[in-house]
């Protein structure tokens, strides 16, 4: 049997399927409330997400905070297998979760604290920021091997991944992701997500201010040409997830 098969005891990267069943489903069941009863969640474009293949699917975000932007993309990505549309007002979706879903982060971070290892397990696949770490400026070298954890991931499902590499509004995007695409040649949905850095706090797994309006939106699978120059390919992901100048003077919604 193929090792990723719906039915195989681990993952690709030989985690325990039914452990990272019950990791999501609990992470989802404690971030619930945030995202539904205390804030007010909009979702949009979800009807891009049908059908999209099993795998080689990779989501392009722009990012707010550490956890509570790739949790909610997780918590829409679980309700659309349920074929739930535009809302995850009804939870029933954490019965029974998508776990063939993986998210990129900085090693760095997930190894701080118990909640981002567990976080780590559900789907996380960690790479070391080559331009900061310990937030002192560096300049390291591109670690080939986690590309290849990447494709692995890539291989057997979908990939959430923040070109920006930081919270920072309008910060300027890796190239990484432009590489990812050109070599993989993934369908890449751009994700714009708002509202979260006013709800929570830096990590986003403290409340800051309820009743504030988050919003995600899904846009269709982004257009591109994998021969395309790297810089060019980046900036059309970076206005695809609002993040180009071209937004800059926008007021946010």
């Amino acid at each position: 049997m193929k090792s990723n098969s719906w039915y195989s005891f681990r993952d690709p990267f030989g985690k325990i399927r039914i452990v990272k069943r019950l990791l999501i489903s609990t992470i989802g069941a404690v971030t619930y409330p945030g995202l539904v009863l205390w804030n007010r969640m909009q979702i949009k474009g979800t009807e891009n997400l049908d059908g999209l293949p099993t795998a080689n699917v990779l989501f392009v975000s722009n990012h707010q905070t550490y956890f509570a932007d790739v949790i909610s993309i997780l918590h829409v990505i679980c309700s659309k297998k349920w074929k739930l549309k535009n809302n995850i007002k009804l939870p029933v979706y954490l019965l029974n979760p998508r776990i063939n879903t993986y998210f990129i982060a900085a090693d760095e971070t997930m190894r701080a604290g118990i909640i981002p290892k567990i976080l780590n397990y559900a789907g996380g696949i960690t790479v070391k920021r080559t331009w900061r770490e310990g937030g002192k400026d560096i300049n390291r070298q591109v670690d080939v091997k986690e590309f290849s954890e990447i494709a692995k991931a890539l291989s057997s499902g979908w990939v959430i991944t923040f070109p920006q590499g930081t919270t920072a509004n309008f910060a300027k995007g890796r190239r990484g992701t432009s590489f990812i695409i050109k070599k993989y040649r993934p369908v890449v949905i751009p994700v714009v997500i708002d509202g979260f850095r006013e709800a929570f706090d830096k990590k986003g797994l403290k409340l800051r201010k309820a009743g504030s309006r988050l919003t995600i939106t899904f846009k269709p699978p982004l257009t591109y040409d994998p021969e395309m120059d790297a810089d060019l390919l980046l900036e059309k992901v970076m206005d695809a997830i609002e993040q180009s100048d071209n937004y800059k003077d926008r007021p946010s919604v």
